[in-house]
């Protein structure tokens, strides 16, 4: 990466759970050196990106990504329409839905909803970054990429999250190109333990990937039944996420549905 975005990717380890991280953290946390640390952190507060708080001297992010995002959301409204599919999504299969859109080599979330039905349901952050190697919406999002995306994954140190992560070359390849052959990204707990996941991709008006919508449940409750009403869900999920984008399916992933029995 460029040292634009070398810097930029610091941002990424803030969440819910860490909104305020020191200079000793974001070295730990970047593997980078103390100097080079200090000047990337330096450049995001000097364009309002990060502020650092006068007592702790800890960062946070600044008042510019609040002003970008609404920005964004005011000349793209997004996250209403897409909410009120990943509430119906969430309804027609009593599991939780998510959707999330593709930030560089990792997915952020966009909208959410778990389902009231059961008690015991699968919850997670909507800051939460999500690793494209280990999840369901990140499988679906790298067979429906270009190749280059996979290398650079591959590329990349493939973290293992459980015992089950495709966390080696050989494995990840696999999942891909048996995703690219049924159209649906599968996740049996590789990034959670007790979790399974299945998601599609969406796309922009050039039939690029821009990111993916999940059904994610508990694994002791997922049954051939639930997955086929799950997977019928996400196609009709996925394509209308695709319309409010201006974008089509692509061919290759409609005849992988139809393949699949969809």
């Amino acid at each position: 990466m460029g040292t634009i975005s070398n810097a930029l990717s610091l941002l990424n380890y803030f969440s819910e759970a860490r909104s305020e991280i020191g200079l000793a953290d974001f070295k730990k946390l970047s593997g980078r050196d103390k100097a080079t640390t200090y000047r990337y952190l330096s450049e995001l507060v000097e364009c309002g990106l990060l502020e650092q708080d006068r007592s702790s001297r800890s960062y946070r992010l600044g008042p510019a990504v609040l002003r970008l995002a609404n920005v964004r959301e005011s000349v793209f409204p997004m996250r209403d329409s897409i909410q009120i599919i990943t509430d119906r999504l969430s309804e027609a299969t009593n599991e939780t839905a998510h959707v999330s859109l593709l930030q560089g080599l990792s997915l952020s979330t966009l909208a959410k909803r778990e389902s009231p039905k059961h008690a015991a349901r699968v919850s997670f952050s909507e800051s939460q970054i999500i690793p494209l190697h280990a999840t369901a919406s990140g499988i679906s999002v790298l067979a429906f990429s270009e190749a280059p995306m996979l290398e650079r994954i591959i590329d990349n140190s493939l973290t293992r999250f459980t015992a089950f992560t495709h966390a080696d070359e050989e494995a990840l390849r696999t999942a891909v190109a048996e995703t690219a052959q049924s159209g649906f990204g599968i996740s049996d707990q590789g990034y959670e333990e007790e979790v399974y996941g299945i998601a599609v991709p969406f796309f922009n008006a050039r039939e690029t990937v821009i990111g993916s919508v999940a059904i994610a449940c508990p694994t002791s409750r997922m049954s051939p039944e639930l997955s086929t009403l799950i997977k019928r869900e996400l196609i009709v999920a996925g394509r209308e996420i695709t319309r409010t984008r201006g974008g089509t399916i692509p061919a290759k992933l409609e005849g992988a549905w139809k393949n699949s029995g969809f």
